[in-house]
């Protein structure tokens, strides 16, 4: 099979539309190469010498099918006739495709006769046969616009291929928001949107794009509001002035469009960026209205950064993680931290690593995220069962531990939880054959501490692996400031539980077991206390310089 992919960009390989032509070229080789071979040949018509049609009919009277201007056009119409699919790639320049494209276009007319048609398909008042045979030819437009949408914006480009290519005959793939494919700040977005295209090809080779896909290439990259502010900072111009704007003022009015309204929580907030190489500082108002940039530093602000520009913008572009970033101290934050926790919530993706694809998200396929209750629900049936009875201890715990799995089989299941259930179920029937309750459930605070404690030489301490979900997925392990904080308390459990096991030997052999359900109640739940300040503390501690 062979596929003609006509670029009618005059960038080049720099055009943002042959991104999503190449894109849906691949994804139509793919499936197609499981039974046939798939030859792709590219015309750059930028680089190809195409002269406008002179409109002399020589190629309909004097030399039949063959125009009398000598340039590249013979090669395209032979490359035209040969190919089994024609993807048509373009950028729409006023309403239209560009010029180059529409000489193309124009010098096409040695492919049709220039007898009028007895046709009469209810399209148009006349038109002309095609001279060769093109049954059975494939055509897809893709394109992209400046716009937020495309709906609307090509009316011209449908009803001039209705004419030469047949109405309904062809299948289209039109974005708008182009522009935003060359930015790399907004990588994670865009190549989220290739892969539907990409989807499109696949679906396209085996007879049709579905409905649902269809449905993702119609979703807007950013709401309305969103793209518009990006696109007018992206000129880099004061819209008061008309003068030309400094780099990092006009980088960071785009990152100020990005602002997630919805992510309003009832407080304004005024985040306030200091380009330390530069020695600029602006602050971004984040309020229930929207964004607004201030250059006079006349607002309080909330949460401070400190950060070469340079940085900032790889981070904004994904070459580095924002969080490995702060963890090597490339730069700090002070103030509430819990902005940066949320960053992705209020700004979108503007970090790579904490896209829709690495959060870890519950979806319809595969299991759910684990929960941490799984390992924790044998331990603690364990705790309050034994003591009220070995024999029947024991067979309650044997009995949650065998239906766990089942109640919890919609989550993942972790090599935590399933060491905890191994484990619990050994003691039980320990406890049963031995009738040793104490030592026993001692033996049980001993070794889900030294759980706790061994998760810690390994790369996912024991907490980590239940609550990375909620930043970023496996990409926390590349964020420093997760990685230390979840060792620490990881440890810091530990240690309580081995401690437990120590001192609820000596007051259990001592007679005081109230004592024992006093303090083993109480402490887990100060640790607890101490766990939920920890984490918000630590790592804003880390981040703000002084835990260096």
């Amino acid at each position: 099979m062979k596929i003609l992919l006509i670029n009618g960009s005059p960038k080049g390989k720099a055009s943002n539309s042959l991104r999503l032509a190449n894109a849906f070229v691949e994804g139509f080789r793919a499936e197609t190469e499981k039974n046939e071979k798939v030859i792709i040949e590219e015309l750059d018509l930028a680089s190809l010498k195409i002269s406008p049609c002179k409109g002399c009919f020589s190629c309909w009277k004097n030399t039949p099918g063959e125009c009398c201007i000598k340039d590249d056009m013979q090669m395209i119409i032979k490359k035209e006739l040969e190919a089994d699919l024609i993807v048509w790639s373009f950028p729409l320049y006023y309403f239209s495709v560009p010029g180059m494209l529409k000489n193309m276009i124009d010098r096409q007319l040695p492919m049709n006769l220039p007898f009028m048609s007895k046709r009469d398909n209810g399209y148009g008042s006349g038109g002309h046969d095609a001279r060769y045979d093109m049954s059975g030819k494939k055509h897809i437009l893709i394109s992209t616009c400046g716009f937020y949408s495309s709906e609307g914006n090509y009316d011209s480009v449908t009803k001039m291929f209705d004419h030469f290519l047949g109405k309904g005959e062809y299948e289209t793939i039109f974005c708008g928001q182009g522009e935003l494919f060359r930015v790399k700040e907004l990588t994670s977005r865009t190549d989220e949107y290739l892969s539907y295209v990409k989807d499109a090809g696949s679906e396209y080779a085996c007879g049709g794009i579905s409905e649902g896909t269809r449905d993702r290439l119609h979703t807007l990259l950013y709401p309305r509001e969103v793209f518009e502010e990006m696109a007018d900072a992206s000129w880099g111009v004061s819209r008061e002035s008309g003068e030309k704007e400094a780099e990092d003022l006009s980088f960071t009015r785009q990152m100020a469009a990005l602002y997630n309204k919805g992510a309003y929580a009832g407080k304004d907030l005024v985040l306030e960026m200091h380009y330390t190489d530069l020695d600029k500082t602006y602050q971004i108002l984040l309020c229930k209205d929207g964004s607004r940039v201030y250059t006079d530093k006349s607002l309080k602000a909330t949460t401070r950064i400190d950060t070469p520009f340079k940085v900032w913008q790889s981070i904004s572009r994904g070459e580095i993680s924002g969080a490995e970033a702060l963890g090597k101290h490339m730069y700090t934050v002070t103030g509430d931290f819990s902005l940066m926790i949320n960053w992705d919530k209020f700004f979108g993706n503007i970090d790579s690593d904490t896209t829709r694809r690495s959060a870890g998200k519950d979806s319809d396929e595969g299991p759910k995220k684990p929960l941490m209750t799984t390992m924790l629900v044998p331990w603690i049936t364990f705790w309050v069962a034994i003591p009220f009875g070995n024999s029947l201890g024991a067979l309650i715990t044997l009995a949650v531990c065998a239906f766990i799995p089942l109640i919890m089989r919609k989550h993942k299941i972790v090599i935590w939880d399933r060491i905890s259930i191994a484990a619990v179920a050994v003691l039980s029937v320990a406890a049963s054959l031995t009738g040793n309750s104490i030592l026993l459930s001692c033996a049980g605070f001993l070794v889900f501490g030294l759980m706790w404690l061994c998760s810690c030489l390994f790369k996912e301490p024991l907490c980590s692996t239940y609550v990375k979900y909620n930043y970023g997925g496996d990409a926390a392990y590349k964020n420093p400031l997760f990685m230390k904080t979840n060792y620490i308390l990881a440890a810091c459990w530990g240690i309580l539980y081995v401690l437990t096991a120590f001192w609820t030997w000596f007051l259990r052999n001592s007679g005081l077991e109230i004592w024992v359900q006093i303090i083993n109640n109480i402490v887990p739940a100060l640790m607890g206390v101490f766990t939920v300040w920890f984490e918000k503390w630590y790592p804003a501690h880390l981040a703000s310089g002084k835990g260096r």
